[in-house]
């Protein structure tokens, strides 16, 4: 049985799995929404990178998973990316749904322009603030899932975003999906171009936007399992 760690992106908690864990689960998984420390219920709690990196490893230990496909979505994938290569050979697979993907020594708000989300973290006491409605405007998102979004998410540690990530080897030597959003773009970015040059990297399309699920559950689900086949 392949067990999927689910991690969502920056402001949302474990909770923003809800429609994708049972389709997982009726499949044969194990399917465990992890949240993040200072995220959601677990708001209030000091994180940098490396506390996520060891929210995810500890999480995997904590449940002796196998057989583990580690999932990380936007933000995530960074620390999800550090963790697949700490778990050693109880990896089985990473997906980044339209993440970023970790480089050794680089943080999450390297290479795009970013001053802006550094101004707010500067101004809202260290944290990027919660989702607005405007925040999630062109990405295939119903009003209500919108609502969802912006009622359930939480202010994002800062530290976690600006930290480095630290690596020991590229993530283009781990077996890897990379699930490309299209109305979030038309392609991946120049970093995940290049890694997808790698025989063990595959890449899936799927046509919606940056918070599939919500937006598309069953299909990303579809597609999580076809990662584990």
């Amino acid at each position: 049985m392949t067990e999927f760690v689910l991690v969502a992106g920056a402001k949302l908690g474990a909770w923003a799995w809800e429609d994708v864990v049972p389709e997982l689960r009726s499949a044969g998984h194990g399917a465990h929404a992890l949240t993040l420390s200072g995220l959601a219920e677990r708001r209030g709690t000091p994180a940098g990178l490396q506390t996520h990196v060891q929210d995810i490893v500890d999480e995997v230990e904590r449940l002796d998973l196998r057989d583990v496909v580690l999932v990380g979505h936007s933000y995530s994938g960074i620390p999800v990316g550090q963790a697949a290569e700490r778990i050693g050979d109880r990896l089985k697979r990473v997906v980044y749904v339209d993440a970023s993907v970790p480089a050794d020594g680089k943080s999450f708000l390297w290479g795009w322009d970013s001053d802006g989300v550094r101004a707010a973290i500067a101004e809202n006491g260290g944290f990027w603030r919660p989702f607005s409605a405007e925040d999630l405007q062109g990405q295939g998102l119903t009003d209500e899932q919108v609502a969802r979004i912006v009622c359930g998410a939480t202010a994002h540690p800062g530290a976690s975003l600006t930290e480095p990530a630290a690596l020991t080897r590229s993530p283009a030597e781990l077996p890897t999906t990379y699930v490309k959003c299209l109305l979030d773009g038309p392609e991946p970015g120049d970093d995940v171009a290049e890694l997808l040059k790698s025989e063990r990297w595959r890449l899936v399309e799927l046509d919606t936007g940056h918070w599939p699920m919500f937006s598309r559950p069953r299909e990303l689900a579809r597609i999580l399992h076809e990662s584990a086949v």
